[in-house]
């Protein structure tokens, strides 16, 4: 399922979340344009086995790992579903709370996957853990959302309008079984998805929406 469009409207420009996607977007130019991009990517990554929480160093690499990408497909998926989920959240939030809200989203998304694999030398970057975290607000705050979805059923494609609460219900649940799955190939010298960054921000964002003062009372569409 790939998500096309909401149906929650939107009262403010959501000029935060459309800041978040250029920066990334800037971010991944200069990736692209270095000398090397595996070792700009590196450089600026965040390295779970490099990790000291005494060390302040360590929690600027946190931040700077949420804005690279690995590829292309990385940062274009991402950042659409920033676009789908991200305003409409920011709208409830308001502009500053937001931006914090999905910067420590990022944080805690990030220390988590750190707290499953510490040792781990391989770079973790990406926004999908801050983004988690968006969309486990917007299943508390839009959970009477239809989500249109674009869905493979085998070699056909269709499209349905699915409620928030199965299409974020379902991808949750993949993350947690891929999750599971991935402790076989730990700590290998392979890369893969960061599974617990997604479980770990979007368990953030769901208890952050319930706990966060929202600036407008509730207006969903049903």
């Amino acid at each position: 399922m790939f998500p096309l469009y909401d149906s929650s409207p939107r009262t403010r420009f959501p000029i935060i979340n459309y800041l978040i996607i250029a920066l990334n977007i800037y971010v991944f130019y200069l990736q692209l344009t270095a000398s090397s991009f595996e070792r700009f990517t590196t450089q600026y990554a965040f390295i779970p086995g490099e990790f000291t929480f005494y060390n302040p160093e360590s929690y600027l690499y946190i931040l700077s790992s949420i804005f690279l990408h690995g590829g292309l497909f990385h940062i274009a998926s991402n950042l659409w579903f920033l676009h789908i989920f991200g305003d409409n959240v920011e709208d409830r939030l308001g502009h500053l709370q937001y931006l914090l809200f999905y910067l420590g989203g990022g944080i805690v998304a990030t220390l988590a996957q750190y707290a499953v694999d510490p040792g781990n030398m391989i770079p973790v970057v990406g926004a999908s853990g801050a983004i988690s975290a968006v969309s486990g607000a917007y299943f508390v705050l839009f959970r009477h959302s239809k989500i249109k979805s674009l869905v493979v059923l085998g070699i056909f494609l269709t499209t349905a309008n699915l409620p928030v609460w199965f299409f974020l219900g379902y991808w949750f649940v993949l993350q947690l079984v891929s999750g599971v799955g991935s402790f076989d190939v730990m700590s290998s010298t392979e890369g893969g998805v960061a599974f617990f960054a997604h479980i770990g921000g979007f368990v953030f964002g769901w208890l952050a929406a319930h706990l966060l003062p929202q600036n407008k009372p509730a207006n969903d569409i049903i």
